[in-house]
């Protein structure tokens, strides 16, 4: 992985903190029926799970910067394709269920960030992997 590459996860990263931020200020698990789900699931406190669950996954995120990525290896790569399918299709979600209703859906502005950061993200490895870039223990 370049280290282009690497700083895009890094940013993905980042935006999807901002995003969990956004999404816990406006209250999604309040009005999205699979957040109250999963919320309800690690506390009764609906807020408290939520905060909780986005925290989990976040430091998930970094830890696949910190150990996998910035290896940039195999298992980096896999961790990078991972993040970008589910960042695209988190904040197409949010794109689409805000057009939809024609207004806000809570989460729906660092939605954008998610995709624009993700379809880079996704670019950036597809550049690597066009020009050879070396892959720690082989070749791309």
């Amino acid at each position: 992985m370049s280290p282009r590459s690497k700083l895009f996860f890094l940013f993905l990263v980042i935006a999807q903190a901002a995003h969990s931020v956004e999404e816990y200020v406006t209250r999604l698990f309040e009005v999205f029926a699979p957040a109250r789900f999963i919320s309800g699931l690690v506390s009764e406190d609906l807020a408290l799970g939520f905060a909780v669950v986005n925290a989990l996954f976040v430091g998930i995120g970094a830890w696949c910067y910190v150990g996998p990525v910035r290896a940039g290896g195999v298992a980096g790569q896999t961790a990078a394709a991972v993040w970008i399918a589910i960042e695209l299709a988190n904040g197409g979600a949010h794109l689409a269920i805000a057009a939809a209703s024609g207004a806000y859906f809570s989460g729906s502005l660092t939605a954008v960030l998610l995709v624009v950061t993700a379809a880079c993200l996704a670019f950036s490895l597809l550049t690597d992997r066009r020009r050879g870039a070396p892959v720690a223990g082989g070749v791309a």
